[in-house]
């Protein structure tokens, strides 16, 4: 995801807009980031299209026992984590790299100056104005797959009204119990095998607290919440600073309900 482009020839290219040798050298390199950029966008669509299978899978029956039933599930359940686990990594990478949007930019303003002058454009044909539009609509979010799950679910429950709403918050506010229990049980926790386990444990677990946030009418952080916040948040505290603080982010900056004035203030300041 790393702009090479950008640092080598956007500047460049931007200070010498009538230097057609170094005009076609960014035109060059562009073209292929934006192939990369529209093939990210595009799988943000059928992640949201997997997301609603999976969601219905889950939540399609009453159940006395959410834990029994996601149990039971496991391979559904297995999978809506990777979903989640892709989706905070992916946004975490697109955070460091805000060159993105003025790459895309560059390649629309060109892509326009060339139609203008009639001058056939390489790529031109991979992405259209109306996708062009909807890819930077897409990328000018800062989290922005994760955006796409936020209103894949929010769409899923307003869309299934005949479920009752508890079948999705009991299903997400289980799946962040789950996640806590296994990272601040030592017995638990010592059967990782590896860091990489641990950080998927954890952006799950800030996933599904975000998409509970969401859907839930008070959201994850008021009294009535079924997840515990502040044990949520003292096992990201409790990792080394530099590997949460993307995490801890997302709960600041993403969820729906964290500066609603019924939230705790104490969840509030460990969030400062």
């Amino acid at each position: 995801m790393l702009s090479v482009f950008f640092f080598l020839f956007f500047p460049q290219a931007i200070q010498n807009p009538n230097d057609e040798a170094l005009q076609e050298q960014a035109w060059a390199a562009v073209v292929p980031l934006v192939g990369k950029l529209k093939k990210f966008y595009e799988f943000s669509q059928r992640l949201e299209a997997a997301l609603h299978s999976l969601l219905r899978a889950l939540t399609s029956e009453t159940y006395d026992d959410p834990t029994q039933h996601l149990e039971r599930e496991q391979a559904l359940a297995k999978q809506f984590a990777e979903i989640l686990h892709f989706t905070l990594r992916f946004d975490e990478l697109k955070m460091t790299n805000p060159a993105i949007q003025n790459d895309f930019s560059y390649y629309r303003r060109t892509l326009s100056r060339m139609r203008i002058n009639n001058v056939p454009a390489e790529g031109e044909n991979e992405v259209n104005n109306e996708l062009a539009n909807r890819i930077s609509l897409f990328y000018a979010d800062a989290t922005p797959m994760l955006k796409t799950l936020s209103d894949g679910t929010t769409k899923f429950v307003s869309e299934n009204k005949n479920l009752p709403i508890e079948n999705t918050t009991d299903c997400l506010s289980t799946m962040a119990s789950v996640c806590k229990v296994m990272l601040e049980t030592p017995e638990y926790r010592s059967r990782f095998t590896s860091e990489e386990t641990v950080s998927f444990c954890l952006r799950v677990m800030v996933g599904v607290i975000i998409l509970y946030d969401y859907v839930h009418p008070v959201g994850a952080f008021a009294k009535s919440s079924k997840i515990d916040m502040k044990g949520c948040i003292k096992v990201l505290k409790d990792q080394p600073p530099n590997s949460v603080e993307g995490l801890l982010n997302a709960l600041r900056y993403t969820t729906k309900h964290l500066n609603d004035e019924s939230t705790n203030k104490t969840i509030k300041s460990m969030l400062q």
